[in-house]
C-alpha cells in the first residue's frame, strides 16, 4: 500500500531515506488523480521493498505540494538523495511510471 505522506512525515520518510521516492500529488476531487491511484497502489505492492511510494493530498498538505510548485495534479515526482530528477503531469499507462522509477534503480 502506498504511504500517505504529509508535512509531519515527509522529511523522515522521504528525504531521509536511502532509496529513490515516487509522489504522487493528488486531489479528492480530481478525476484523473482516480485514474493514476490504483497504478501508485500496484507500484507500491511491487517496489515497497525498493522504493518510497507515497501519496500527497495536495489540499491536506499544501506546504509540500507548494515546496515543489505543483500546479496541476495529478503529478507523480520521482526523487533520488532528495532532488527532483522525473516528473510526469497527467494521468499516463503504469508503464511509462514503472518505466521512469526503474531508470532510478
Amino acid at each position: 500500500m502506498a504511504l500517505e505522506i504529509n508535512e509531519s512525515n515527509y522529511d523522515e520518510l522521504v528525504m531521509q531515506s536511502d532509496k529513490p521516492a515516487v509522489l504522487d500529488f493528488w486531489a479528492e476531487w480530481c478525476g484523473p488523480c482516480r485514474m493514476i491511484g490504483p497504478i501508485i497502489e500496484e507500484m507500491a505492492n511491487e517496489f515497497g521493498d525498493k522504493a518510497v511510494i507515497g501519496k500527497v493530498d495536495v489540499d491536506s498538505s499544501p506546504a509540500i505540494a507548494g515546496k515543489f510548485g505543483i500546479r496541476n495534479i495529478p503529478t507523480v515526482l520521482f526523487i533520488k538523495g532528495g532532488e527532483v530528477v522525473d516528473k510526469q503531469v497527467g494521468a499516463v499507462p503504469k508503464a511509462a511510471l514503472v518505466a521512469k522509477l526503474e531508470a532510478l534503480l
